[in-house]
């Protein structure tokens, strides 16, 4: 795609009706910051991370809520907390160029499948409204938990108390600040996806708000389920044409997809987009 056409794009990003939708290789150039490793965000570098560096059995490898589930049967759910915790809040990470991006123009509404905090650090001078994915909870229906940040900390509201002037960050996967909760294995992601599709994963004031937008995909792999499902029930109610996939190697099942739900695939990474956007 030649940078006049994604010209169109970003006019309708900077105009907040095109939504930036973050997935893993949007951290492509994060690394930490004492050893100059890349931080693990991706399905395989996430089951490295979670079982020292080693690979676990090939069924297991295929996706990082199948693995987490097999830990999560042997060592509890709790360490797959400690872990995502340790991974993303305890440990810090040189700023991904996207984000610095988004913080030149700080959009309205930003999804991010990611789970470490560098979306919400880019607000972290202005209020705004954050909502986190929760699962396999009882004390209440819903599958979610709004903040409202003040410009120093964050408080929990219900949705009925959303300043809906605000930014929105929906953090679906989860995130260790400002309490840690997660999707991580297999089980997080049945109740959470289930809770989606029944509607109760999602406020309803942003029901309303993202009612016709389309979306431009950022390093988000489209060739596994869970992927998949988690994002067509946050984009229900797009525009006919659901928006674009950053994607220079697609594979068949994805390109299969994204013709049959209204995806066009672009022909660029995002590095290219960078490349783009920060001059």
């Amino acid at each position: 795609m030649s940078s006049t056409d994604f010209s169109e794009i970003l006019d309708g990003l900077y105009e907040n009706k095109v939504v930036p939708y973050l997935g893993p290789g949007a951290l492509f150039d994060a690394t930490n910051k004492l050893t100059g490793a890349p931080m693990p965000a991706d399905s395989h570098s996430l089951i490295l991370a979670m079982n020292n560096g080693n690979p676990m059995a090939p069924k297991l490898m295929y996706e990082f809520p199948r693995a987490a589930m097999n830990q999560e049967l042997k060592r509890g759910r709790n360490f797959l907390g400690q872990f995502l915790t340790k991974l993303y809040g305890e440990t810090e990470y040189t700023r991904a160029s996207v984000h610095d991006w988004l913080a030149e123009w700080r959009p309205a509404y930003v999804v991010d499948i990611n789970r470490d905090t560098q979306l919400q650090d880019t607000y972290s001078d202005e209020e705004h409204t954050l909502i986190v994915g929760v699962a396999r909870i009882t004390a209440s229906q819903f599958r979610f938990k709004i903040y409202h940040f003040d410009g120093s900390d964050y408080f929990e509201i219900p949705q009925e108390q959303v300043d809906h002037r605000l930014p929105i960050l929906f953090k679906p996967l989860g995130t260790p600040k400002p309490e840690a909760n997660y999707i991580a294995s297999d089980a997080d992601y049945v109740d959470y996806i289930t809770e989606l599709m029944g509607g109760f994963a999602i406020p309803d004031f942003l029901k309303e708000y993202r009612k016709g937008k389309q979306y431009l995909f950022i390093g988000v792999p489209l060739n596994r389920d869970s992927e998949r499902m988690v994002m067509s029930d946050i984009v229900y109610g797009a525009a006919e044409k659901k928006g674009w996939v950053l994607n220079k190697n697609p594979t068949d099942k994805e390109i299969r997809y994204c013709k049959k739900i209204g995806l066009e695939i672009l022909d660029v990474d995002v590095e290219e987009l960078l490349a783009t956007v920060l001059v």
